[in-house]
């Protein structure tokens, strides 16, 4: 139901927000600035998408948790989406997007309302489990010899 609220509502605003400022700007000036936006987003996405990349190495580099980088770089990609969508509305939020406080208050809301699994690394680096109730162990994959399904032929050498 909220989404389909959303893909009404947007574009209602977008509507309204375009005739209001081209009403009180002109036409041009509103193509302008629309323009403008997508250019600027597209900048300011590709800096800050770098940053993000950065910060998702640094985390893997010092076996920390990578979920807050993975999600800055996931509402980076959201607002690239949403810079390049013609409106202000949707520029509007693809801006604050690409601010870290915001991204930051998002990445804090969400992970109040998400449930993580998670496993440590031991002190020989391997995986432990999170559940009590898992029996570790190894495994070696053997293959199969190789045996022809027919008799010889004198055509082909087994």
């Amino acid at each position: 139901m909220w989404l389909f609220l959303a893909f009404l509502a947007v574009p209602l605003i977008e509507i309204a927000l375009f005739i209001q400022v081209g009403g009180a700007i002109g036409l041009w000036p509103t193509l302008g600035i629309v323009i403008l936006t997508a250019i600027l987003g597209t900048w300011l996405v590709r800096n800050q998408g770098a940053l993000a990349i950065q910060g998702l190495r640094r985390s893997f580099s010092q076996l920390e948790d990578p979920s807050e980088p993975l999600a800055h770089g996931a509402m980076i990609l959201v607002a690239g989406a949403l810079l390049l969508t013609p409106g202000f509305f949707t520029d509007a939020l693809g801006f604050a997007l690409l601010t870290p406080p915001f991204r930051r208050a998002a990445f804090n809301y969400l992970r109040k309302r998400v449930n993580v699994q998670r496993f440590e690394m031991g002190p020989d680096n391997r995986p432990r489990p999170a559940r009590e109730d898992v029996i570790e162990g190894e495994f070696h994959e053997v293959d199969p010899v190789k045996r022809p399904t027919h008799g010889d032929s004198g055509w082909t050498r087994h």
